[in-house]
Order: C-alpha cells, then structure tokens, then sequence
C-alpha cells in the first residue's frame, strides 16, 4: 500500500472578481483531480485550530498530523534545520527575508513592494547575506543563506519575546512602520534590519539587479522567531517510512525533523515556474526505494495568492493536474494498492494577499475502495456541500491511513 499526499500550497480562496467571481479552484481545468474526487471522499478539514496563526508550518504540521499545539515551536527553526544550522537549547531563530522597500528617507514611511525581492536567484541572496553576515554577524547573531529571498538569523542566548514581528508577505503595498515590533526585545533586531538598507541598496548585487530592471533586495526583514524544535520521528508515529518533497526550506525542516526522507530537485523554485516533473518523480522514485508515506508539496498557489496573481494562481493548479498526478497515478498503477489524497494547506486569498484560517477542501481516493462521492468537480463550495467535516486537522492523515 502506497500512500501518496498532494499538497497545494495556499489553494482555496474566495471568489475573485478577475475570474467572474469564481475561485481559482472553481475555474481552473483539473479533469484528474475531479476524477478522483468524483470516485473518493470529499470534505472539508480544519487544518488551523483556533487561536493559531494560519502560517503555513502550523497547517502542514496538522496535514502532516502533527499536532501544532503540542510539537511547535515556530517557524525559523525548521527552515533553520533544513539549511544544516545546528541550534543551541538557548539559540532563537527567525526568519530573514530579503525584500524590496520603496526609497523614502525614513525607514518607518517606505512600502513594502515586493516581500521576495523580484524573486532574487539564490546564487545572488548568498553574496548579500555573506555582506550581512559581515556587517552584523559574528557575535549574538549569524545569518545563514537559505533558497531566494528566504534566510535565516540566529540570536545566541536569544528571546522569543518579540513582539509583532509581521510576515513581509502580510504587509504587501503597505507602509511597514505600523508593522515594525517596539518591544524592548526586538530593539536589535528592528535597528538591524533599519541598518541593512542604508548598506545594501548601494550593493553591487543590487546595483547589477537594478541595471538588469530587476527589484533590488534592499533590505532585510526579520520575522517567525521560533526556539529548537522536536518533532516526533514520523516512521515511529505511523509505522511508515516518509518523504517529502518539496523546494520550501519549510517543509523541508519538518521533513528532516521528523526522520523523513527529504530529496534535493534540480529547479524546484517554489513558483509556477518550478520543476514539476521532476518533483513528480522524486516522489516516484521514493516510492520505489521504500517510502510508503510521500508528501509532495508545490508552493506555487501559495505564491500567486500573496502577489494577488488569479491567472497564474489558476494555471498552477492546471499544471499539477497536467504534468504531476498523471505520472503519479501511472507509476502508482504497479502497486496492489494505493490512496492518494490532495488539499490545501491553508486559504491564500487573492484579494487579501495573505493566509486565511478558513477550512479546506480535501479528497482521499482509494484504488482499493472507490466509491461515489457525489462530486463531479472539487472546490470550495462542492466540498462544503458534501457534509463531511473534520474539526481536528492531525486527525485527517490517520484517517488517509487506516481508511
């Protein structure tokens, strides 16, 4: 028996008046995602519980079946894990983010425009994180280079006590004064990251970027602080040896957190310009080298719904319905058996540009079991209709399993 989870990052939305107000998953062309769903079961699931952010470590710890009230610890520490960083029982981590700010003198009145900075290549991230790291690091705090615009700080004998420390991606064409933490805490960190621009908006890389017509990465932004996490080992919780596959240092983390096999894929990005096929067999090739737990993650919604991209946010969802599932399903056919189940993490609305805590649409198809769902196309609103809803989002995956 294989079991194989899709994960589409960010996937259920509201209605988008660019799409007739329809969602991205009501217009997006999916024939095999509907033709599983209309064989399978179909609901809807929980996967941010009350009181917690609609981040997507707490989501896809839950999907993982994880609970995030008991195992997290916040977010940099498992992007922390992912790049190799080793952290101390009194380290903190946040994440560091290199974005795009808007030229007004003071700090405090420039905009957020582009919490990615132009999706910068990783190759030129690490020369202007080695210049921070030069600059500020070497002391209480180092900063590691991680994939694009995501990075990570640690703070030795350092404080979760922060404050807001706001999502860049929250912020999006705001003024980020208002979004700055004034906690004494953060007093060092907030001034690190007024100091970077003064230093990096005249770097080379961002000089040669702005040449090219390319957003600079003029700043850093410091946020997800979090202490060392422990996570149970996933092959000791469900009795299978796991994989995940995925191009965010996120998910990443979990993955290497919880013992769970984690393959590197040549031109995985994170966006609608990732390498699909190879993800796909990635998945495969774990499959037949043991894994009977793969969890295929694609961040690209996800990123079309925090740059309020409906058209791509669309496409991304075809793409995986074009290039993923059909090698899946064929490689899959040689098994005696197998289930598939694919969700969302979480909602990234287009027009709020950010995380939503809403319930999700899941299906669980069993070759072994199919059944009638009563659904002819899978979205938010078919999915609610169905009346099947799970309160408890770590519960699902045990159900995937023994269903």
């Amino acid at each position: 028996m294989k079991h194989v989870v899709v994960l589409y990052d960010g996937m259920a939305d509201y209605p988008v008046d660019a799409l007739g107000g329809k969602t991205p998953m009501e217009c997006a062309k999916k024939p095999v995602f509907d033709s599983l769903a209309a064989k399978g079961e179909v609901g809807l699931v929980r996967t941010v519980a009350a009181g917690l952010k609609p981040g997507s470590d707490v989501a896809n710890l839950s999907v993982l079946g994880y609970d995030p009230k008991v195992c997290y610890t916040g977010r940099s520490p498992l992007e922390a894990i992912s790049i190799g960083v080793e952290m101390a029982e009194t380290d903190v981590a946040l994440r560091c983010n290199l974005v795009t700010l808007s030229d007004e003198e003071n700090y405090d009145d420039k905009t957020m425009l582009d919490y990615s900075a132009g999706d910068i290549s990783s190759a030129e991230a690490a020369e202007i994180i080695k210049s921070v790291q030069e600059h500020f690091g070497g002391g209480e705090f180092d900063f590691y280079a991680g994939v694009s615009y995501r990075h990570c700080l640690i703070c030795h004998n350092g404080t979760t006590e922060l404050g807001s420390m706001t999502p860049p991606h929250d912020i999006s064409d705001r003024v980020v004064g208002s979004y700055i933490s004034d906690h004494e805490n953060a007093k060092k960190l907030t001034a690190m990251m007024r100091e970077s621009y003064e230093f990096l908006k005249d770097h080379p890389v961002n000089l040669k970027r702005i040449a090219e017509g390319k957003r600079p990465a003029n700043s850093i932004w410091l946020w997800g602080e979090g202490s060392k996490p422990s996570l149970e080992n996933f092959e000791k919780k469900f009795g299978m040896k796991g994989c995940i596959v995925s191009a965010v240092d996120l998910l990443k983390g979990i993955g290497i957190g919880a013992g769970m096999l984690v393959p590197e894929v040549e031109g995985a990005t994170g966006y609608i310009d990732t390498n699909f096929e190879g993800k796909a067999q990635a998945a495969i090739d774990a499959m037949e080298n043991g894994c009977d737990f793969v969890y295929l993650h694609f961040e690209a919604p996800d990123e079309c719904g925090h740059r309020s991209e409906p058209e791509n946010k669309v496409r991304s969802i075809e793409i995986i319905d074009e290039k993923v599932l059909p090698m899946l399903l064929k490689a899959l056919e040689k098994y005696d058996d197998y289930k598939i189940m694919i969700l969302p993490d979480h909602p990234t609305p287009i027009k709020t540009k950010t995380h939503a805590s809403d319930p999700v649409p899941y299906m669980i198809y069993h070759k072994g079991n199919e059944k009638d769902s009563g659904v002819k196309s899978i979205n938010e609103n078919t999915a609610a209709a169905t009346g099947n809803f799970v309160e408890y989002g770590p519960s699902l995956v045990v159900h995937f399993i023994n269903c």
